[in-house]
């Protein structure tokens, strides 16, 4: 949580409604203990997102989102964590303090935490570089941008020089540095900034924490682009540049736009057109896909009409194959060679842009054209390698309908009959197999352990660690264990969930969470229920180490156990006769 103390987080979150803030921007329904309304996240008609009163968060079971009042601003505003926090404190009318700037000592160098401090820090320092350099305001102006646009995308300049960051990290040669991809050394043993001379457009994950930078040269020099290496913090494979502000376009518009640099999305939302993302220096992937299509029904890949362009696009296509559904749709636009969509939005206008936009080239026409472009279909050996060159990527498409589409205008394009295609692409079902029954397991004890504590936190410091089975539960009740043992035990799940952030544990605690929102539980009895559980776990640890000592002093005789062994021997034996 960036330089805000965590007493202020549970303030804050104590005095909002997340009731009340989101219905301001969702208008919510009664649902029995809940309220309910349609994802603001992502496009459905029928309701599957619903906020808890009780328990403070809210939980989307169509596409996973779930968090706090702070998480919902972050996500649906697209803010960071202390600019969600400082929206939240001035509606509540409370003053955000700050938490001294130096590393927290009690956290781990390389914990996800720390490094989202570290990379909000250096961000913070880049606005005010840029706000100090007239030469890069200049750069800025040259290229169209207005203060608005540069605010919303917090842009920053990094200054030439090799140790600029120094001035707010005095240890410079903390490992945080080099874990966030802020600094790196050379040949010689020397540190430097990894970015210098560069417009700094901050990358942000979904969660709303600045995870990378982007830098791009003022003036002349190389690279052109600079990206933040791979980090703890940043996937290339996983990151789209401009998803948190391209939200509410893409709920309004219905449609993604697909660019392959961050200066173009940041050119068309200063032109009017909020709905662009950027992949980061990597071909698109199914990942990238899967994201935008759980928020709309449709993508449009917009790309240089060069050949790189349209390799590009090619590759977009092959790995967005089995992220596609029947009621989504991809779609291609390729630019005029001379242009990118920031010269081309520039020089031709909103309208002509977004012209293009709706009439891209479906994926089924860019599929068969390309395919049809690479083979010779005025012989025979062109039309086999047609069905060849369509055969792996027939087999990616999860969609039956869009694929039965495509066999029929393959046969149509190749001489083939239908049947024959689906015979040569071995396509014996249009169908997908229904998937095994899954065997119901018995329920867990450590599952049910971790919704209780989540219903009533304060129980996790009764946890007994030493009897908790080696189940996927186990490391967040351990997790949850040290938060409750230390010196802000988290009063609610609420605050608990914020004290989560970062960490590894986050998305299955989330997941146990979300559970509680149908099983109704009796909080007065949680207590109860608790020790019930720890007393079974217990039993069952007990019939474990009775076992193990019985089996001992069968192999070996009662003389081949130590005196402790017959001791606790001897009360287990006691302890099996009186339960018998």
């Amino acid at each position: 949580m960036a330089l805000i103390p965590e007493a202020f987080i549970a303030d804050l979150l104590a005095r909002i409604d997340i009731v009340d803030l989101v219905d301001s921007y969702v208008p919510l329904k009664k649902a029995g203990a809940n309220y309910a309304a349609c994802c603001p996240f992502h496009n459905e008609k029928t309701p599957s997102f619903t906020v808890s009163p009780g328990k403070q968060f809210y939980h989307c079971f169509g596409c996973g989102a779930h968090g706090t009042a702070i998480g919902f601003v972050m996500e649906y505003q697209g803010l960071g964590f202390v600019e969600a926090v400082k929206e939240l404190a001035g509606r509540a009318g409370m003053a955000v303090p700050e938490a001294g700037h130096g590393f927290d000592d009690n956290r781990q160098p390389g914990q996800t935490r720390t490094l989202v401090d570290v990379i909000a820090r250096a961000a913070q320092f880049y606005k005010e570089q840029l706000k100090n350099s007239p030469r890069a305001i200049d750069y800025c102006k040259q290229r169209g941008l207005s203060g608005e646009i540069a605010a919303r995308f917090g842009i920053g300049y990094a200054p030439d020089g090799g140790q600029n960051l120094k001035a707010i990290f005095p240890d410079y040669n903390a490992q945080e540095l080099d874990l966030a991809g802020l600094v790196k050394t050379n040949d010689a043993g020397r540190r430097y900034d990894r970015f210098r001379d560069r417009l700094m457009i901050p990358i942000i994950s979904q969660k709303g924490d600045i995870i990378a930078f982007g830098g791009r040269i003022i003036d002349h020099g190389e690279p052109k682009y600079l990206n933040s290496p791979e980090t703890p913090l940043f996937e290339k494979g996983r990151e789209l540049f401009g998803l948190p502000q391209a939200r509410q376009a893409l709920r309004e518009r219905n449609t993604a736009i697909v660019t392959e640099g961050y200066m173009d999305v940041i050119a068309l939302a200063q032109n009017g057109v909020g709905n662009a993302v950027a992949t980061l220096g990597t071909a698109t992937t199914a990942t990238h896909v899967s994201k935008l299509l759980r928020q709309v029904d449709r993508v449009v890949f917009c790309f240089d009409g060069d050949a790189a362009g349209k390799k590009a696009a090619w590759r977009a296509l092959e790995n967005a194959l089995e992220a596609l559904a029947d009621n989504k749709r991809l779609a291609f636009v390729f630019l005029p060679p001379e242009h990118d969509p920031d010269s081309y939005i520039r020089a031709h206008g909103k309208a002509d842009f977004e012209r293009l936009v709706k009439e891209a080239m479906p994926l089924s026409d860019f599929l068969l054209a390309e395919l049809a472009r690479r083979c010779d279909l005025t012989s025979s050996e062109g039309r086999a390698q047609l069905i060849y060159e369509a055969k792996p990527l027939l087999h990616k498409l999860p969609t039956p309908l869009l694929r039965l589409q495509l066999v029929k205008r393959l046969a149509e394009a190749s001489g083939f009959a239908q049947s024959e295609v689906e015979r040569l692409c071995e396509l014996k079902s249009f169908a997908p197999a229904a998937p095994p029954r899954a065997k119901r397991a018995a329920p867990s004890l450590t599952r049910n352990l971790l919704r209780l504590v989540l219903q009533k936190p304060p129980l996790a410091a009764e946890l007994p660690l030493e009897l908790l089975p080696d189940t996927p539960e186990r490391p967040a009740l351990r997790c949850l264990h040290q938060l409750a043992k230390g010196e802000r035990p988290p009063a609610s799940y609420a605050v608990l969930r914020e004290q989560l952030r970062g960490l590894p544990e986050e998305t299955l605690i989330e997941a146990a969470a979300a559970e509680l929102l149908g099983l109704g539980f009796d909080e007065a009895e949680s207590a109860t229920e608790f020790r019930d559980i720890v007393d079974k776990l217990r039993v069952t640890e007990q019939k474990r180490l009775f076992a193990e000592l019985q089996l001992k002093a069968q192999q070996f005789g009662v003389a081949g156990l130590s005196a402790s062994e017959k001791q606790a021997y001897i009360e287990l034996l006691g302890k099996q006769q009186t339960r018998g």
